[in-house]
């Protein structure tokens, strides 16, 4: 698909059919999220794959935003591999870990499969609840699946400002 296709293509599902993406379109994903950029190439991004009965519970119990998907990832970080920007105030790590999930939701569109950036759930629930190491951040969930058939963008999906009102040249 090219890549002005996924772009335009891609939106938030919200009604997964439940069927499992296979294992090559998962690969792909990952791998996607592999080659991501990250500040000084620390690739401090973790991601957790969620498909099991018992995991896909603990996310339920968490946030109402799963949809039925059958696959949900966790994007976190690594809080001690993070590149700190000058002045000590902030560093790379949600910056690196948002690269990381954006290559994997685009990825999820060009392999024909939908998803759904989730940030509607307390990131430490999760955390604890899936019993992750104490130095990592979780950043996002990203529901993956494929849609239902009565499943459709929301209906402002395709509105946008014009780029006058979001882009100034200097």
């Amino acid at each position: 698909m090219e890549f002005t296709d996924v772009v335009k293509n891609r939106y938030a599902c919200k009604k997964y059919d439940g069927a499992q993406i296979s294992a090559a379109q998962l690969e792909a994903i990952l791998e996607a999220g592999r080659l991501a950029p990250t500040a000084k190439n620390l690739q401090g991004q973790r991601i957790y794959v969620v498909q099991s009965a018992e995991g896909l519970a603990k996310i339920d119990a968490l946030t109402p935003c799963r949809y039925s998907a059958p696959t949900v990832l966790v994007v976190a970080y690594d809080k001690d591999s993070v590149f700190v920007f000058p002045g000590g105030k902030a560093n790379s790590g949600e910056e690196d870990a948002s690269i990381v999930a954006t290559h994997m939701m685009l990825a999820a569109t060009n392999a024909g499969v939908d998803s759904c950036w989730l940030n509607f759930f307390d990131p430490e629930a999760v955390a604890k609840a899936l019993h992750l190491p104490e130095n990592e951040q979780v950043l996002m969930l990203l529901d993956l699946g494929h849609a239902a058939p009565d499943a459709s963008p929301l209906p402002n999906h395709t509105a946008r400002k014009p780029l006058a009102e979001t882009v100034k040249y200097l």
